[in-house]
């Protein structure tokens, strides 16, 4: 499934021109547990945005791609999407 079936798909019933229009946002677990199950990506990089956020890409095998915030409160809202995601190597990444 690509990332446009993806934001349809957790939006519901919301309608907009875009399917990123409007910001989706589920409990942490329930947005966890659909990108997992549903669409078959996994979480594959995070950093701090600051104390009380968490930005998180999350990638399927299909190249399909997912950016989330996850925040302190325990909710987290999926803030763009796309296709063709690609992971360049490094030798000695940046730790923080």
């Amino acid at each position: 499934m690509n990332g446009i079936g993806l934001a349809l798909l957790l939006a519901g019933t919301a309608q907009a021109k875009s399917p990123i229009a409007e910001v989706i946002c589920e409990p942490t677990e329930r947005m966890h547990d659909k990108l997992e199950r549903h669409f078959r990506a996994q979480q594959t990089a995070s950093g701090m945005r600051g104390p009380e956020q968490m930005m998180e890409v999350w990638t399927s095998e299909t190249g399909d791609w997912t950016m989330v915030v996850t925040y302190a409160t325990g909710t987290s809202c999926i803030v763009a999407m796309g296709e063709h995601w690609f992971a360049h190597e490094q030798d000695n990444p940046a730790r923080g």
